[in-house]
Parts: structure tokens; C-alpha cells; sequence
């Protein structure tokens, strides 16, 4: 699609998705007090989140030594804890993230076991040469018949370009997909910019809903800049501990209200999870 044709919905008509990513795989608490490790602390965390205006959560759980984890027990532990503080009021998509840890086989088997209402999946760590491709396209067959909110997470434009020939190819069946644009991730010091979002965006057909999430102290103008673009916003202690001001963030939920603040200056409204699960779980 050429960039002069992309759609543009007035942004008073586009609710932006605001997510929390409060923990991701590495943060512990000699990083900041407030992260997240535990199902009960995650649950407090969602609280918080949805009060601050969070329509999302992006989940990781943790081993006990807080180190990072993929197990469906652990998940259905933290998700029943999320459930019983926010009910539905909150859509939670765990994380199939290797990590280091895990294997593509691996990753692919948690997400079958749990069937969660939502996951995010690396194209990188899926899409691998051990994986047959007839192996990845049954899996992401199986992952659209059940209507599984997928998120497709792409760091570069490269990734953009190879997502998008695996679905011109036919191996990406209708379903409920959306994007992640990954800023800084590989970047020295692991620091982002609004402008690292431009090749994403001349690269990408905008056929899909897509969020960007960013490493480092920018995160709340990358997320904010995306918005401007009818993109969604994930922000969160995973790779941000710092307010726009330059100071620590005493919890998630002060990432959260301010990524929030640039959606309603800019003129957006700030979805509900129920409208959330409109926007994720469009057949596309």
C-alpha cells in the first residue's frame, strides 16, 4: 500500500489501546521495587494500570528466583489473580518470549497448552530455520481458527517486509492479528526515538492494528508520536523505568498515565477493554 493511500481515520474516532507491559523477562527488584514478580503482585499492578487507564496488559511470569518463565499453570495462576482484581475490565495477553531460555518448539507448545485470550509471538523466534514452514503455518492456522488475539512483534523493518510476504503467501490465515513495532531494542544502549519509528511506518501496508512499545527514558514520546499516527501505546517498567520528566516512575501506572495524557492531547479517546478485544480481535 502506498504511504499516500494509507487510510486515515479522524483520530476523535480511533480509541487508542494503552498497554502495560509492567515486568517483562528481566526486571527484578533491584531494578525497582515495583516490579511485578509474583501472580498476587500482578494483580495489584492490573488495578493500578486500569485506574490509570490501561485497557491492556502485556504478562510475563516468573520462576521464583524471578527469573523468566513459560509455563501454563504459572499463567492460569496469574490470570485467575488478575481476573479476581479487574474482571474483564482488563485484557491480558501473556508472552510467549524465548528469552534465552526457550526454543521455538517450546514457545509454540505453551501457546497450544494455555489457549489464552491473547498472546504477543516474535516473529524472530518463531519463523526459525529448525521450525518447517509448513510447521509454522499450521501453527499460525491453529492460532487464527481460535480467534487467539495474536500480536506479531517486528523490530525492524526487515521484519515488517518478511511478515508481511509470509501473509501475501497465503501462511497467515484471517484472524485476530495485530502488530508490535519494537523500538531500540538493538540499539546501543538499548535507547529509542521517535524517529526510529518512520522506517517501520514506510515499510508496514497498514492492514492490521499496530502498537509500538520503546526501550529507554523516550518511551512516552515514541508511544506518544505513534498515537499521532493511529497507532496503540505499550509502556511499562519491561523497558522503561522513567517518566518524561527524566525521573523514576514510583509504579507502572504513572507510564501508564501518562502515555494517556498524550492520547487525550492529541485528541484520541482512551479505549476500554472492551473495546480492546474490538480492535485486537477484527478478522483481518
Amino acid at each position: 500500500m502506498n504511504a499516500v493511500n494509507i487510510p486515515r481515520p479522524a483520530l476523535a474516532e480511533s480509541p487508542v489501546i494503552v498497554t502495560v507491559a509492567p515486568n517483562g523477562a528481566y526486571k527484578k527488584a533491584a531494578d525497582h521495587p515495583a516490579v511485578p514478580l509474583t501472580a498476587e503482585a500482578l494483580a495489584l499492578e492490573a488495578r493500578a494500570c486500569l485506574d490509570a487507564g490501561a485497557a491492556m496488559m502485556h504478562m510475563h511470569v516468573r520462576k521464583p528466583d524471578g527469573s523468566h518463565l513459560l509455563d501454563a499453570q504459572a499463567y492460569r495462576d496469574a490470570l485467575a489473580a488478575v481476573r479476581r482484581a479487574v474482571g474483564d475490565e482488563l485484557l491480558v495477553q501473556v508472552t510467549s518470549e524465548a528469552a534465552g531460555v526457550y526454543q521455538a518448539a517450546e514457545q509454540m507448545a505453551l501457546v497450544r497448552e494455555l489457549q489464552p485470550e491473547a498472546v504477543s509471538i516474535g516473529l524472530r523466534e518463531i519463523a526459525v530455520p529448525e521450525i518447517a514452514e509448513a510447521e509454522l503455518a499450521a501453527f499460525l492456522a491453529w492460532v487464527a481458527e481460535r480467534r487467539i488475539m495474536t500480536q506479531i512483534i517486528l523490530y525492524d523493518e526487515g521484519d515488517v517486509r518478511r511478515w508481511l510476504s509470509l501473509r501475501a503467501r497465503g501462511l497467515v490465515p484471517p484472524g485476530a492479528w495485530s502488530v508490535l513495532f519494537v523500538l531500540g531494542r538493538y540499539s546501543v544502549g538499548q535507547t529509542s526515538s521517535a524517529y526510529d519509528l518512520l522506517p517501520f511506518l514506510a515499510a508496514y501496508d497498514h492492514s492490521l492494528p499496530w502498537a509500538v512499545c520503546a526501550f529507554g527514558a523516550q518511551e512516552n514520546a515514541c508511544v506518544t508520536t505513534a498515537a499521532a499516527f493511529g497507532g496503540h501505546m505499550r509502556v511499562g517498567f519491561e523497558n522503561n523505568l522513567k517518566l518524561r520528566d527524566g525521573s523514576v516512575a514510583s509504579g507502572n501506572g504513572e507510564l501508564v498515565r501518562q502515555a494517556v495524557e498524550g492520547a487525550v492531547a492529541l485528541g484520541r479517546p482512551v479505549a476500554d477493554a472492551a473495546q480492546a478485544r474490538r480492535i485486537y480481535g477484527a478478522v483481518a
